[in-house]
């Protein structure tokens, strides 16, 4: 099978073909790992290859709806067992995992072959790819430019057209950003919906989901039936759709109330390109027939970028923690920023902590008030087009400072430094949008229905109610019936 054969289908196609007899599991996975030759390294987009297990699985019996399809999962939270899961960070390259996630042995049981890890920032830390480990993820549109993060490596693959959808996951934006900087579509699932197990009932304190990238919606919708629903170790039950995911690919929606909100939750500065992809959006879904409002929750950005934040940093710091007592190495091992992140969450008071949760509520109620007004609330999911890379690292001086205070135990005076003030706007800056619905554990959704001036994506984000996921697929499908996008292709 050639690449532009290959290409042209999307992971549902291409199990047809493999269900018709026309191609076989082992034509697909060398058509796959053919692709992920001739642009890596040079996209950095893969971690670790598994061609030699992926191979053999290939010529082996292989059932499911997705059977033959290669596959990528994102190096971070998504396990296969002996095989090691790095989360981005060196320590952890050659530690094996003693059991497969759930999710992948989902997708493994649907028939996927998969065959290699994408890329991800040091525990997913940050909305950039860019690890030590490996160097850093181009974005196939510029390889100048981020694909974003954390799942940068998985979108970077997708849009390079080596495979069709790949694992990915979403704490604050990761599955959102990356898709709307690399032309792809992205589904946020709602918290509970995926599984996280069997090792641990459900990452940051549910805001952290598992999910794909894709280039058509209906592969996210059919890859979401075959990951969603319970597992025992779960901590609740979601009530499942009343139908398949996949049948809301093929729903007319009625007229839905939207409401439009570009403005920065930070207050800081929006791109007028962001804003166009927005207003565009609103402009498509009004000739569609839906309504559309400028409106946004009533809720303070900063604070909720703040809570975010001081959480997150506690959580990178029990990572930190956790990636020493298993390998033994010293702090010394992780990136300057990782190191910095978890002093912070060291330092940071349980009372605080304990607070920053508690005033998650508050920004679901606002969210939730939102919601009894209008059906989706739509905003860009970047405020600016995908940056250099580079652009967002730590600044030297900083970078320095940091350094020393951390080799000299002082790490209490990062406040005094800015250091924390830096860390907000540098990584918040850019995706001020995505975290809400993290926090309040919503679904979802980017869409990639705009081109900037000089041919880049940039994807418009919708957020629905609990249980949204059929709505943002029906709609996404809508729009890309209206504005076809998987037949783009990137100049990598």
């Amino acid at each position: 099978m050639s690449w532009d054969d290959y290409r042209s289908h999307d992971a549902v196609g291409l199990a047809a073909l493999v269900a018709a007899g026309e191609v076989s599991a082992a034509d697909l996975l060398e058509a796959a790992i053919a692709r992920a030759d001739a642009v890596e390294p040079g996209l950095s987009s893969i971690r670790l290859r598994l061609d030699d297990a992926a191979r053999s699985r290939a010529r082996g019996p292989l059932t499911g709806p997705f059977a033959g399809v290669p596959f990528l999962v994102k190096d971070l939270a998504q396990h296969i067992a002996g095989v090691p899961t790095a989360s981005g960070s060196r320590p952890l390259a050659d530690h094996p995992r003693p059991e497969t996630s759930t999710v992948v042995r989902r997708w493994t049981e649907a028939g996927l072959v998969v065959f290699g890890r994408t890329a991800t920032p040091e525990f997913g830390a940050r909305a950039v790819t860019e690890p030590a480990l490996g160097g850093p993820t181009r974005n196939p549109w510029d390889p100048g430019r981020t694909p974003g993060g954390s799942s940068g490596g998985s979108a970077a693959a997708v849009a390079a057209g080596i495979v069709p959808a790949a694992g990915a996951s979403d704490g604050g934006g990761s599955i959102r950003i990356p898709a709307a900087a690399c032309g792809l579509f992205g589904l946020k699932p709602g918290r509970g919906v995926t599984p996280s197990g069997p090792d641990v009932a459900e990452g940051f304190h549910g805001a952290a989901v598992q999910g794909v990238l894709s280039r058509t919606v209906r592969d996210s919708a059919v890859l979401l039936d075959v990951t969603a629903g319970p597992e025992p170790e779960g901590p609740y039950v979601v009530r499942p759709p009343e139908r398949p995911y996949a049948d809301a690919v093929r729903d007319d929606r009625a007229p839905l109330r939207i409401g439009l909100a570009t403005a920065s939750p930070l207050g800081t500065d929006v791109d007028p390109e962001a804003v166009a992809a927005a207003t565009d959006a609103a402009e498509l879904l009004t000739s569609l027939g839906h309504v559309v409002e400028e409106s946004a929750p009533a809720l303070d950005g900063r604070a909720l970028a703040t809570d975010f934040l001081t959480t997150w940093f506690s959580t990178i710091s029990a990572q930190v923690a956790s990636a020493r007592a298993l390998t033994g190495c010293g702090d010394d091992a992780f990136e300057t920023e990782t190191r910095v992140m978890a002093a912070i969450g060291r330092a940071t008071p349980a009372p605080d902590h304990l607070a920053a949760l508690a005033r998650r509520q508050d920004h679901t109620r606002a969210l939730a008030a939102f919601h009894e007004r209008y059906d989706l609330l739509l905003t860009p999911t970047l405020a600016r087009p995908p940056w250099p890379i580079g652009e967002l690292a730590l600044p030297a001086p900083a970078r320095i400072g940091a350094q020393a205070l951390l080799r000299a135990g002082a790490s209490g005076l990062f406040g005094r430094l800015g250091l924390v003030e830096s860390l907000v706007d540098a990584n918040f800056a850019p995706v001020p949008y995505t975290q809400l619905a993290n926090l309040t554990g919503r679904p979802a959704s980017s869409v990639p229905l705009y081109r900037t001036a000089t041919g880049l994506p940039l994807g418009v984000q919708f957020v629905g109610r609990p249980g949204s996921e059929p709505l943002l697929l029906a709609l996404a499908a809508q729009l890309e019936r209206a504005r076809p996008w998987a037949h783009l292709r990137p100049a990598v």
